[in-house]
């Protein structure tokens, strides 16, 4: 049976290319970057390339990115080290109700801690307003984090706005970026993000690499504590190879990027136009400010988990909800924010497409997409009065 990966969003395979880069650095160049022999001296000149690397794609002409061993742990550390670096300068902390569940979760903890969180609604798009922002701040504001683009629904926020928001309140601003990383340009600077989160395995790199970039004079308190990597911020033995892949997978977002990004809108403009003729489809998100590679779109009378078994079995890999937190029976926060009832959310489907989708999967989902939904609605107990 054929099959078909359109589950990007999730995890990106190691591009050979990247692959080929980071095979020297399990066995032959494996040195401890605190060591100060050869071994050791080689691998610390390859993680301030590589560090360097990933801060030219965001374009930091200060700062520094420091590596961690997920987006999950980055997130935690700006969330939390931020937090108690400021808390003798205020409490307050202001997230986007759709964040990742590892930043919802981080503020949700420091709630527990005393701290006092605002949770900024959206429009049925799924956009934050800066004047929702705007009315939010206060004297004792420290930190926004708003991500960049939403891993469901594909929304990209206003970040430039919000960003200048918060450099006249005087306000950190973190943002997640995640699924935008590698995919769109972005200018941290030009931006005013002062802390920003990405992610290798999301831009076809290893699993188990993350990186948070912090501005220029911005104090943060570690999680780890140990021998000192990472300036102190992140104690623990430097995943060279990681970090290797990393920057090789930056390295092929540089040249290739702005034409990925024109050929994937090509294709998901596609899918969109062919799944909006399927009776009682409804596409979530922004209809064009959203990520080149995302599609998601709620079914009427179905369940989404039961779709997603239904076009696995047809070839056809999706997801449905956050695939983070896809064992969850809740609804996804994420659509029940946008203003979708729980019977709504939970019909839902999400298509994300990569390096090596083709307009000819694009057809064969198309293909495959209504079957499915039609054989699950002929057996629905919701169809009455379709």
């Amino acid at each position: 049976m054929r099959k078909i990966y359109m589950d990007y969003a999730a995890t990106t395979p190691v591009d050979p290319r990247v692959l080929r880069e980071m095979m020297p650095y399990f066995s032959k160049k494996f040195g401890n970057t605190m060591s100060l022999h050869s071994w050791g001296q080689e691998s610390r000149k390859i993680l301030e390339e590589s560090r360097l690397t990933l801060a030219d794609l965001m374009k930091a002409r200060s700062g520094r990115v420091i590596f961690t061993g997920s987006a999950t742990e980055a997130n935690n550390q700006a969330i939390k080290g931020i937090a108690l670096a400021r808390r003798n300068r205020g409490k307050h902390i202001i997230v986007s109700s759709i964040e990742h569940h590892c930043v919802l979760n981080s503020v949700h903890w420091l709630q527990e801690q005393s701290f006092d969180v605002t949770y900024l609604p959206v429009d049925k798009c799924g956009m934050v307003s800066p004047a929702d922002l705007d009315e939010a701040m206060r004297k004792d504001t420290i930190l926004v984090s708003i991500m960049h683009a939403n891993n469901e629904i594909g929304t990209i926020e206003p970040i430039q706005e919000i960003g200048k928001i918060c450099g006249e309140r005087d306000v950190l601003f973190h943002t997640d970026a995640v699924q935008t990383y590698g995919k769109i340009p972005i200018d941290v600077e030009r931006m005013n993000v002062g802390l920003l989160t990405a992610s290798a395995h999301k831009m076809y790199g290893p699993k188990g690499v993350g990186a948070l970039f912090i501005s220029e004079g911005v104090k943060i308190e570690p999680l780890l504590h140990g021998g000192g990597h990472e300036f102190g911020l992140r104690s623990s033995t430097v995943n060279i190879p990681g970090i290797v892949g990393f920057a090789a997978a930056v390295e092929i977002a540089k040249r290739e990027m702005n034409a990925e990004a024109e050929r994937l809108t090509r294709l998901r403009d596609r899918l969109i136009r062919g799944i909006s003729d399927i009776k009682e489809a409804h596409l979530n998100g922004h209809s064009k400010l959203r990520l080149p590679n995302n599609v998601n779109f709620w079914f009427a009378f179905i369940e989404g988990e039961s779709l997603v078994a239904q076009l696995d079995m047809r070839g056809l890999a999706a997801s449905t909800g956050s695939a983070c937190s896809s064992e969850s029976l809740e609804p996804s926060h994420v659509l029940v924010a946008i203003g979708l009832k729980h019977e709504q959310a939970h019909g839902s489907l999400r298509l994300s497409l990569g390096r090596w989708s083709t307009m000819e999967e694009v057809q064969f989902a198309l293909k495959v997409l209504p079957e499915a939904v039609g054989k699950l609605r002929s057996i629905s107990p919701f169809k009455e009065g379709w």
